[in-house]
């Protein structure tokens, strides 16, 4: 079993930045991804951005150019430097971990931008 548990949200003002991090525990085998995922109030869940195991970047359209997705192989643990935050980034984020076919889930880190 893997957990992951991410942390680094809270409440910052449009412009700011915060950096969210995704620390995974357990047995970690057949890693292929790992990625950000956010959901808002009333919105279906949506990639953020992802890593592969080869360090292969993607990002949605919306934070291109604003965050940047790391991973600390040494530490487990993944980041995601989000900078010139916008009040449309107010969600919750989430760490997806995709081992072996099976998706893994943390429980979630609130991010609040205010204008």
């Amino acid at each position: 079993q893997v957990q992951l548990v991410e942390s680094g949200g809270g409440l910052v003002q449009a412009g700011g930045s915060l950096r969210l991090s995704c620390a995974a525990s357990g047995i970690i085998f057949g890693l292929s991804r790992v990625g950000w995922y956010r959901q808002a109030p009333g919105k279906q869940r949506e990639l953020v951005a992802t890593i592969t195991s080869s360090r292969s970047t993607n990002y949605a359209d919306s934070v291109k150019g604003r965050f940047t997705i790391s991973r600390d192989s040494a530490k487990n643990t993944v980041y995601l430097q989000m900078n010139s935050l916008k009040p449309e980034d107010t969600a919750v984020y989430y760490c997806n971990y995709l081992m072996s076919g099976r998706d893994y889930w943390g429980q979630g880190t609130q991010v609040t931008v205010s204008s």
